[in-house]
């Protein structure tokens, strides 16, 4: 893994606007716009360093799978702030029929700096991830001009595509997939992902239609979820987290009728619940519980930092349960004396994020169903990745 520096296209701006990356700038707080997508720089990997990782992604993959099969199994989900057992119930039985489920994708976020060292799990976001359009597509179209007959670990259309044509036949019959966003999303990044996702089920030939999610209305007559024309919206596509869709106002009629799309008035919602035991950083917690030293995990805890906090630790991280972009993430130094926050959060060890040339790297590897798929890069210029990071395009060389 090598940082690389080189100049931009000419009207690259356009260019990866027209490929669907609608915010190619980032407004800073000083009001000044600056890269989001950023091709002054790409990283080269070799072909058994990405080989490497796409096997230890999958390895991942399938111990969080076992993780959450420990969760319900064990009536943990109150570890995950999962109370309400209603949810817990929704939750639980999403769990044990989800081989009839769509379920679609999810992103891991890693530490690695390439100098040999184990990849280490930052978190899983398999509920609502993003940074997927750039990922998928305006990185694939760089690389083939900028290093033609060159490859890259990137097979994100194919495999969503691929995708959807396998579980078409979970999906209720009668009626379009709905893809849904909330229109609240001032940035657009929702809105473009939830557009390249809806694009890959045309392609697999599905049926579909888009609505916002504040347009999705309930009809009181017949009980069911309709869309603006007052049709049964029998299964949809969300970006939207299910911690959100269970306690807004809609969330009793969602909890009542959810029985993932297999009977009269349901319906069925992509991501499935069961995907809540994953999109949790209590996650972190329990993985590290069930395969204590790892070498691709993080020591973690929810009851608080424990010995990474005491004298010879090396730090931690404080995360919320829930949350995106980092926000609520909280780093403490060795040294620091132990603080056990109010809200629930997850406690793991301080891994700084590689430094790159002043800029810190996080590796996004993304799952299509349960197989390695793709590789998107942020940077930032801090220890936290946040709303301000930079999208680095990559390359295998």
């Amino acid at each position: 893994m090598e940082r690389r520096t080189i100049e931009p296209r000419p009207g690259w701006q356009q260019t990866v606007e027209d490929q669907g990356l609608i915010y190619p700038l980032t407004r800073y707080p000083d009001d000044s716009l600056r890269p989001y997508w950023d091709e002054s720089a790409y990283y080269v990997f070799s072909l058994p360093e990405v080989e490497a990782l796409e096997e230890v992604v999958e390895e991942l993959h399938a111990m969080c799978l076992a993780a959450a099969a420990h969760i319900v199994e064990h009536d943990r989900l109150a570890d995950l702030g999962i109370t309400d057992p209603r949810v817990a119930d929704a939750v639980t039985e999403a769990w044990r029929r989800r081989a009839e489920l769509p379920s679609l994708y999810g992103r891991f976020d890693l530490r690695y700096d390439g100098s040999g060292g184990p990849a280490k799990m930052l978190e899983y976001n398999a509920d609502t991830p993003t940074s997927l359009v750039e990922a998928a597509s305006p990185q694939w179209f760089w690389m083939e001009e900028r290093f033609p007959g060159a490859d890259q670990w990137n097979s994100l259309h194919e495999r969503l595509v691929d995708a959807w044509k396998k579980q078409a036949p979970l999906l209720p019959p009668g009626g379009p997939l709905y893809f849904a966003h909330s229109a609240a999303d001032e940035l657009g990044e929702d809105l473009m992902t939830v557009a390249y996702l809806r694009e890959t089920a045309d392609q697999a030939g599905l049926a579909t239609e888009s609505i916002s999610m504040e347009d999705i209305g309930w009809d009181r007559l017949s009980h069911r979820f309709v869309d603006k024309k007052l049709r049964f919206m029998r299964s949809c596509f969300k970006l939207y987290p299910w911690e959100w869709l269970t306690t807004d106002r809609f969330a009793p009629h969602v909890l009542r009728t959810l029985d993932n799309g297999g009977g009269t008035g349901s319906t069925l919602w992509i991501e499935p619940a069961w995907k809540m035991l994953l999109s949790n950083k209590a996650l972190l917690a329990v993985l590290w519980e069930l395969y204590p030293g790892h070498p691709n995990l993080l020591p973690a805890y929810l009851d608080g930092p424990r010995e990474l906090a005491e004298a010879g630790g090396r730090g931690h991280v404080a995360k919320p349960l829930l949350g995106r972009e980092g926000a609520g993430v909280t780093v403490h130094e060795p040294g620091a004396p132990a603080v056990v926050r109010e809200e629930a959060c997850c406690y793991q060890e301080l891994a700084p994020l590689p430094d790159f040339d002043g800029n810190r790297v996080v590796l996004g590897a993304w799952v299509v169903e349960d197989e390695a798929a793709g590789l998107g890069i942020r940077e930032s210029s801090g220890l936290i990745t946040d709303e301000y990071a930079r999208f680095i395009p990559h390359v295998i060389l």
